[in-house]
C-alpha cells in the first residue's frame, strides 16, 4: 500500500512552496508580529488567487472541489513558512463548519465569499480555562447572541464567525445544551451589538481578539442542542490539518538548526560535529518522523471519512504537538545566546508551536481523548 502523496499532490506542494518562498519570507512574519496588521495581506491575497482558500470548497459554491489530501499538502507548507495568515481558522474551522452543518442557504451565501478571500473564524473559548460542555456562558436566544468570546484567533480581521453558544430547547423541561450559531461581523461596531478588542497572545503574528455580543443578530448552524458534538467532529478533522502545519514547522525548525550547526564554529570545529549536538538533532528527526507517520495516517482516515478518524486525529495531534514543541525549543537552545534575541528567527517557530498546541485544546486533553478512544475501541 502506498502512503505517499500522488504526483499531482506533490506538484501542488511544490507550487505552494515556491509561492511561499517568494512571498512569505521570515521578514514578512516579522512585519506582522511587530506591527498592527492583522495578517500578511499580500500572502493572503496570493493564496486566494491560487485557489487555495477555496481548495476544499465544492465547485458549486465557487471552490476548487479538491479533497482533504490536497488540503494537508497546503497545510504542511504553510506551517513550514510559519505563514502569518488566517488560513486555519477560515478553512479548517469556519468553512468546514458551514460545509458540514450549515443549511443550503448558508452554504450558498457564505462559502463563495470565503473562497474569494473573506476571513472567517471560530469562537469557542471564554477566557483562560479549558473549554467544556458546561463552561460556555455565551447564550443564543430568539435570534440574538449575548456574551463574550476570547481569545478568538484572527478575530480582529474576521468578517464572519461561528460561535459555540448555550441554547435552551424545551424538551421535557430540560436544557437543550449547546449550539453553533453564525454571526456576520462585517458591520460590527456602534449599534451592531458587536465589539472587538485586541487580545495579546504568545504569537502576535496571528492576532487574536475579544468579541463581545450584546443582542447581536445570529442564526443557528445545524441542529439546535448538538453544538458540542459538532465541535468534536470539527476538531477531529481540523486536528489532522493542524498536525500537518506542525510537521512542516518542526521540519523547518530542525533544518534551520542543522544549517546553523554547520556554520557555527567553536574550539576550531563546527558545533554540529559535537556528539551532544548530533544527539539533539537526531532526537528532533525521530520525533518529526513519528509525527509525520501519524499525520499521514490521519490524512488517510480524513480522506476516507473513516470511523477510525477520531483515534487517528488524536494520535496525529499528540505526536505533531510534541514534535514541533521539541524542535522549536531545541532550536533556541542550540543557537545559544543568539537564539534568545529578538533579532533571531528562532522565536517564530517557538511562538507558533505554542499557539498551535493550544489552538484546538491543550495537549493533555488530546492525550486523554486518545486513551479513552482506544479503550472504547478495544472494549467494543
Amino acid at each position: 500500500m502506498n502512503f505517499d502523496f500522488s504526483d499531482d499532490q506533490k506538484m501542488l506542494r511544490d507550487q505552494v512552496r515556491k509561492f511561499l518562498t517568494d512571498k512569505c519570507a521570515m521578514t514578512v512574519t516579522r512585519e506582522v508580529l511587530e506591527g498592527d496588521l492583522p495578517h500578511a495581506e499580500e500572502v493572503w491575497d496570493g493564496l486566494v488567487e491560487l485557489g487555495l482558500v477555496g481548495a476544499a470548497i465544492a465547485e458549486e459554491y465557487g471552490g476548487a472541489g479538491l479533497g482533504a489530501l490536497e488540503l494537508c499538502v497546503v497545510a504542511e507548507e504553510l506551517g513550514r513558512a510559519c505563514a502569518p495568515v488566517p488560513f486555519a481558522t477560515t478553512v479548517y474551522l469556519a468553512a468546514d463548519a458551514i460545509t458540514r452543518f450549515g443549511s443550503d442557504a448558508q452554504k450558498q451565501e457564505w462559502l463563495p465569499r470565503i473562497a474569494t478571500g473573506m476571513v472567517a473564524t471560530l469562537a469557542v473559548s471564554e477566557g483562560a480555562q479549558s473549554v467544556g460542555a458546561g463552561s460556555v456562558g455565551c447564550r443564543f436566544e430568539n435570534g440574538a447572541l449575548n456574551g463574550d468570546k476570547w481569545p478568538v484567533l484572527d478575530g480582529q480581521s474576521a468578517e464572519l464567525v461561528v460561535v459555540l453558544a448555550k441554547t435552551n430547547e424545551e424538551k421535557n423541561g430540560k436544557e437543550g445544551g449547546l449550539s453553533m450559531v453564525l454571526v456576520d461581523l462585517s458591520g460590527s461596531g456602534s449599534g451592531s451589538g458587536i465589539t472587538r478588542e485586541s487580545v495579546p497572545t504568545i504569537d502576535p503574528a496571528r492576532k487574536a481578539a475579544r468579541l463581545g455580543f450584546d443582542g447581536a443578530v445570529a442564526e443557528l448552524v445545524g441542529v439546535q442542542g448538538q453544538g458540542w458534538q459538532q465541535l468534536q467532529a470539527l476538531y477531529d478533522r481540523a486536528a489532522v490539518l493542524v498536525a500537518f502545519e506542525q510537521v512542516g514547522g518542526a521540519e523547518a525548525a530542525m533544518l534551520m538548526t542543522r544549517d546553523y550547526t554547520l556554520e557555527r564554529f567553536a574550539f576550531g570545529r563546527q558545533i554540529g560535529s559535537f556528539q551532544a549536538i548530533k544527539h539533539k538533532l537526531a532526537d528532533m528527526y525521530v520525533k518529526l518522523e513519528l509525527a509525520r507517520s501519524n499525520a499521514y495516517y490521519g490524512a488517510m482516515m480524513l480522506d476516507d471519512d473513516d470511523e477510525d478518524l477520531p483515534i487517528a486525529a488524536a494520535a496525529a495531534r499528540v505526536g505533531a504537538t510534541e514534535a514541533y514543541a521539541f524542535a522549536a525549543t531545541e532550536s533556541i537552545q542550540i543557537h545559544g545566546g543568539i537564539g534568545y534575541t529578538w533579532e533571531a528567527d528562532t522565536q517564530f517557530h517557538y511562538r507558533r508551536a505554542r499557539l498551535l498546541a493550544l489552538m484546538l485544546g491543550g495537549p493533555l486533553g488530546w492525550k486523554d481523548r486518545l486513551v479513552s478512544r482506544l479503550e472504547e475501541k478495544n472494549a467494543a
